[in-house]
């Protein structure tokens, strides 16, 4: 596909509509961050960590299971292979990695200018992933249907605050398990120009598609560019599997991105401790990523990790609790430490409605996220339920508190306007600011204003018909699907894309597995 037709993609109506309402003035494709990482751990003790995760590595090491491949790949390095475990000599993952894994990397967008820039001082808000049920306030909780994956990327797509179109936002499970990664792929393609993520759930769908971003981007595009970044979940404790191992090797080989995730809930699938959980995170990333690398060496890769604490009274998940934010913010210095990128938090929560609860926990963790220096932040808009629900209220009312971040993460103007010295001088003592001349030239800008919180009196409050802040989210969620306009496709590409979906959907029968 040629530049010229790849840049030929308009922003939008939408983001005319939401620039006259004053929801965003230029819609920024990542998050430059001007603040201070927050550190809660020392050097030394940074180091006791990662001297643990060492000797984990040695002496117990990481199963590669069902994958003859992988485990020849680390023979050949020197690490030590007991039947499907690899033990593997001190320092031998990270020198791999130091030797080849980027710090940065470019994930291309459909629209160039929406491609983000994945590490260093950057964030990216991406939505929730996952849940196989949807919940609004018209419904309740029923089974994701493949509309409502569609309307989620058109909200993901919309929405100013959030940079990326994610990857299986819903299980779209009107779809055979085995045939709906194309329908989710092509609506990520055709419903939105933000960058987007593949299908992980078999080797043949990874394969698929880097096949259909082919028939998008242009196959030499693709051999020296990025255009997909893929969640890659260890199975934890210290496994990795098959599935997961080969559709890392899918994407590594056509030089693709990959986030490898432990996914660990405290307690039970990790030791109940915050030193012990971490070790054990940065163990099976560096395998992970080492692995990576030996398959391309330079493929981009994200050190991930998924951490939650379980309920020592029930063994159910708990989100927004300060253990796993510990765990993410020291997992956020190893990773910078190691010198890749970093993928963890979002706005996770354990509750069943967009309530006080979900409001709390998901901006626990929200805060914790962008402060320990997120890059790539998966989950940040949409998550109920653990991850087993996608609520349409909960994702506007997540991507609205996406928006707070960017302003605190671009931290405090200091430069001459920000000083307002002429605003002093203008004003004196015992005056008012509001009709200064400085406030006038920056009231548009000065503060961030949220599209759905309501500071209004009492009084309009109860004229305006006493709505919550859910009601609020369910009336803008629907006023946004209703102007939604779809971004430019070629058709020549669209077309291709369709053919591709059909004679491979042919090729092989409906499974739910």
């Amino acid at each position: 596909m040629s530049d010229r037709k790849r840049r030929r993609q308009p922003g939008g109506r939408n983001r005319k509509i939401a620039s006259r309402k004053g929801e965003i003035k230029k819609y920024q494709p990542f998050i430059e961050r001007k603040i201070p990482y927050q550190e809660i751990l020392n050097i030394d003790e940074l180091e006791i960590i990662e001297n643990n995760a060492d000797i984990l590595l040695e002496e117990i090491g990481i199963e590669f299971r069902d994958f003859p491949s992988a485990l020849e790949l680390f023979k050949e390095e020197g690490a030590d292979i007991d039947g499907e475990r690899v033990r593997f000599p001190r320092g031998l993952c990270r020198k791999i990695i130091n030797s080849n894994a980027p710090k940065e990397y470019i994930q291309h967008a459909r629209n160039p200018n929406n491609n983000v820039i994945i590490g260093g001082p950057r964030t990216v808000l991406v939505p929730a992933y996952g849940s196989p049920f949807v919940r609004d306030l018209d419904e309740g909780r029923r089974y994701a249907t493949i509309e409502d994956f569609k309307n989620f990327v058109k909200l993901a797509y919309m929405s100013p605050h959030l940079h990326h179109s994610g990857g299986t936002i819903c299980e779209p499970v009107d779809i055979p398990v085995n045939k709906r990664h194309f329908d989710m792929v092509y609506s990520h393609i055709k419903y939105s120009d933000k960058p987007f993520m593949g299908s992980v759930t078999h080797p043949d769908r990874a394969q698929d598609t880097v096949d259909m971003a082919k028939l998008v981007f242009g196959e030499d595009f693709l051999n020296e560019n990025t255009v997909l970044t893929s969640l890659i979940n260890a199975n934890s404790p210290m496994t990795f599997d098959a599935t997961m191992l080969g559709s890392a090797k899918v994407y590594a080989e056509n030089n693709q991105a990959t986030m490898i995730s432990p996914f660990i809930l405290a307690g039970a699938m990790s030791p109940v401790t915050i030193a012990g959980t971490v070790t054990q995170i940065l163990a099976e990333a560096l395998a992970g990523i080492a692995y990576v690398q030996l398959v391309r060496p330079g493929a981009p890769v994200i050190f991930g990790t998924f951490a939650s604490a379980v309920s020592m009274q029930s063994g159910a998940p708990t989100f927004g609790t300060p253990e796993p934010g510990h765990v993410m913010t020291i997992a956020g210095a190893l990773a910078r430490r190691l010198g890749v990128p970093f993928r963890s938090g979002g706005g996770l929560c354990a509750s069943k409605i967009p309530d006080a609860q979900a409001a709390y926990e998901s901006a626990n963790t929200l805060q914790a996220s962008a402060l320990a220096g997120v890059n790539f932040m998966l989950h940040t808009a949409g998550w109920l339920e653990g991850g087993l629900s996608m609520g349409y209220e909960k994702f506007i009312m997540d991507a609205d508190q996406a928006g707070m971040l960017a302003v605190m993460l671009q931290g405090v103007d200091m430069s001459e306007n920000g000083q307002a010295m002429d605003a002093f001088k203008e004003i004196g003592p015992g005056g008012h600011y509001l009709g200064a001349n400085h406030t006038q030239a920056n009231f548009e800008t000065a503060f961030y204003r949220s599209s759905l919180a309501d500071n209004n009196s009492f009084e309009q409050w109860e004229k305006e018909g006493s709505f919550d802040c859910a009601k609020r989210a369910n009336l803008k969620w629907k006023s946004m699907l209703q102007d939604y306009e779809p971004p430019s496709l070629d058709p020549a590409i669209d077309e291709a894309l369709i053919e591709f979906i059909t004679k491979r959907k042919s090729e092989f029968e409906d499974r739910d597995y």
